[in-house]
């Protein structure tokens, strides 16, 4: 049975994994920053590239849980996109470890890793869309079979994650926003009226919508009304969420399409996860568990036999990218 000792530490979480051929996790260990970060109101690159240093070395061991690096068939690692900073680190780590034991190595891109791990959840069938949404990327990837990747459309200014953060300080509400704007529009009421973004073809945009929230609140406030937090939540939600779902309409009206899954730290969001539930019928659906979305080693370990069976390995010299392409 083949195994891999996986580490993940593209932005502000350290993690490190044991993966074996038949996608059972026998190790998975996570640390967050985010306690530090949100303190910042969002993560600070030099920050995070010392926390990843402070953590490295405990976190492979616990990530070992009692193996030992002697019986792993390759070291996995994410080798981009990501903080430059923060990636060194975790390709410091493997590298040390495929360098001392003599172990291949692989470099695995951090968005295959979020899409690749539902196959944790159910065996994926192709042609497939990925809607992969979070902090730093929004993205539909169309997969005609596991190593074909092209990317449909993308965000043209803001990532759905970083817009959800910046009308978060909006509401004075605590990073990361996420998952704060997803709870307090639970409360809201249709009451402000916010632009739906026009961008053409499978895109997506974010800047004006995220505007559009800031001016509203100036509005209110020289006007001497009261902004209900609530009510912005919810309005802010429902527009940037609907523009998802309709890009992702788009693409499977024009695209043939079998399978769309959802990947990423915003598919955590409840009201994404329902939208998606209620208007994908045409193909199957997979919403990976909470646990699989936010950054973790496990997926960056499934995605490495991907590169593993195809005995397609990097070089103890190969460059972190923190601009990689999923294509490269």
């Amino acid at each position: 049975m083949a195994k891999i000792f996986a580490i993940e530490s593209s932005c502000d979480e350290t993690a490190c994994a044991i993966i074996n051929d038949k996608l059972e996790i026998e190790s998975s260990v996570v640390t967050s920053q985010i306690d530090v970060h949100s303190r910042f109101g969002g993560v600070i690159p030099e920050v995070a590239s010392r926390m990843h240093i402070e953590q490295i070395s405990v976190m492979v061991k616990e990530g070992l849980n009692n193996q030992k690096v002697e019986d792993m068939d390759a070291i996995a690692y994410t080798i981009g996109p990501g903080l430059i900073g923060s990636l060194h680190i975790g390709a410091a780590a493997a590298k040390t470890l495929a360098f001392f034991y003599n172990k291949p190595l692989i470099g695995v891109h951090h968005l295959r890793g979020h899409i690749f791990v539902n196959e944790l959840i159910e065996p994926l069938t192709y042609p497939l869309l990925a809607l992969v949404v979070s902090g730093g990327h929004t993205e539909l990837v169309y997969m005609r079979d596991e190593d074909s990747f092209e990317i449909l459309g993308t965000t043209q200014d803001d990532a759905i994650g970083e817009a959800y953060d910046k009308v978060a300080r909006i509401l004075n509400l605590e990073y990361p926003g996420g998952p704060k704007i997803d709870k307090l529009s639970k409360l809201g009421k249709p009451h402000y009226q916010l632009p739906t973004p026009k961008v053409d073809g499978y895109n997506f945009s974010f800047s004006g919508l995220k505007n559009a929230c800031l001016q509203l609140e100036q509005r209110l406030k020289r006007n001497g009304e009261e902004l209900i937090g609530e009510d912005l939540a919810y309005a802010f939600q429902e527009v940037a969420l609907h523009h998802l779902l309709d890009k992702t309409l788009k693409v499977m009206n024009d695209y043939e399409v079998k399978h769309v899954l959802i990947a990423g730290g915003v598919a955590c969001n409840s009201r994404l996860r329902e939208l998606m539930s209620e208007n994908i019928k045409d193909a199957k659906l997979t919403l990976p568990p909470l646990k699989y979305c936010t950054d973790n080693a496990t997926m960056i370990g499934v995605a490495a036999f991907k590169e593993f069976n195809r005995q397609r390995f990097v070089s103890l010299d190969a460059s972190s990218m923190p601009s990689m392409p999923i294509d490269k």
